[in-house]
């Protein structure tokens, strides 16, 4: 991420939890795993601060969805 792309995103963040607006985020890393995605780390800290504290975190464990939704190989007759 490029330091334009990760101060927006800060921006975009503080911005809705100052107005008190609601946002969804997916990952499929733990947030501690963020920082290195951020050139500046006191932008990675604060943005992370705000996400974590303000945040209901749901964490899902098992096996992969995907599977289950992948196209059926189509079956061809000889």
């Amino acid at each position: 991420m490029t330091s334009t792309q990760a101060d927006d995103l800060y921006e975009l963040i503080s911005r809705r939890i100052a107005e008190g607006r609601s946002i969804a985020i997916t990952a499929n890393q733990a947030p501690q795993d963020w920082y290195p995605l951020f050139p500046n780390p006191v932008v990675a800290e604060s943005l992370l601060d705000r996400l974590i504290n303000m945040s209901h975190q749901v964490f899902m464990n098992g096996p992969s969805y995907r599977p289950n939704k992948r196209p059926k190989a189509a079956i061809t007759q000889a």
